[in-house]
């Protein structure tokens, strides 16, 4: 798999019925015979390994870490059907799937293996590590509940009485795709016409995923299968954290992302180590892919694992 010239191997694994795909990023300077530690990098909703995930997974290595970005099954290049489909519990179950091939690699230390998630894929990475104590250490970038979202609004304050209409307006297109015959329904990701109404952090993450600032063809954003919505807002990351959550936590936001709700939230139910980092002036996608912000939040998790992901007993 190692070729000495590459610093990234491109990477498939079982996830039950499901092959996921996968960027492996090694080390400068990779020894095959060695021993490392090893990040699982999840992915925000919406997006794919090449875009956010792929920018701390090779930070990560460059600071000496064996971390691998990967698709959700249903989307980018793993695979899955439906397509396109956001299933919260699936993608937990990927993350599962991405310690165990860490765990598997020869020059993986199998008890110094990590969590690392963007947007969605933090939260994913938190319910994932609750019960996966191989988790030594989750680390949260924009953290976002994705169902908690869904029903309360981008900041928390919507009534979930609205969660309700939206499960009635699901249920009567499935009725019609299932009995009628129409076309399978699929929504954008993000606003595609953002309007004054649109709150700035889905402003930003429209011209993300829509422009050529964060855009890739494997994470077109008019394409969430609109049957995800019954998943997403029957989910929340971080029901139980309280009681399975022991593991060290590091939570990094920033101070204008409307999302920041997610982050306090969870710093004030985690009940384990944690560490909530507010950088100040910083929007939700600025941790995507703007250098500063990126570099900020490597900056604090690089020692953050360095510490927490040591050998065990």
């Amino acid at each position: 798999m190692w070729n000495e010239d590459d610093a990234m191997e491109a990477v498939t694994f079982p996830n039950g019925p499901v092959t996921m795909a996968g960027d492996l990023h090694l080390p400068e300077g990779f020894d095959p015979g060695g021993s490392y530690a090893g990040l699982a990098v999840v992915h925000p909703g919406g997006g794919v390994k090449e875009q956010a995930a792929r920018l701390y997974a090779a930070a990560m290595a460059g600071r000496g870490f064996v971390a691998l970005a990967f698709d959700a099954s249903h989307q980018g290049e793993s695979g899955g059907e439906p397509r396109f489909l956001e299933d919260p519990a699936a993608r937990v179950q990927d993350v599962r799937a991405a310690v165990d091939l860490l765990q598997g690699l020869d020059f993986v230390d199998a008890g110094r293996v990590g969590v690392l998630g963007v947007c969605a894929g933090g939260a994913y990475g938190v319910s994932a590590a609750m019960t996966d104590h191989r988790v030594g250490a989750v680390a949260t970038v924009s953290a976002l509940n994705v169902g908690t979202t869904y029903r309360r609004g981008w900041f928390g304050t919507d009534p979930d009485s609205a969660a309700v209409a939206t499960l009635e307006e699901v249920a009567r297109q499935r009725t019609d795709e299932v009995t009628r015959g129409a076309e399978v329904a699929t929504m954008p990701y993000v606003p595609v016409e953002p309007d004054e109404n649109t709150p700035r952090d889905l402003v930003l993450a429209s011209e993300y995923l829509m422009t050529d600032r964060g855009r890739h063809p494997h994470a077109p954003n008019r394409k969430l299968f609109a049957q995800s919505l019954w998943r997403m807002l029957a989910f929340d990351a971080f029901h139980l954290v309280e009681e399975l959550l022991t593991q060290p936590l590091l939570i990094v936001a920033g101070s204008a992302a409307g999302s920041l709700w997610h982050s306090t939230e969870l710093h004030g139910r985690a009940r384990g180590p944690k560490r909530l980092v507010v950088v100040g002036g910083a929007t939700h996608t600025d941790f995507y892919d703007v250098p500063e912000y990126v570099e900020r939040a490597v900056s604090e998790a690089a020692p953050f694992f360095g510490e927490h992901l040591v050998a065990r007993g």
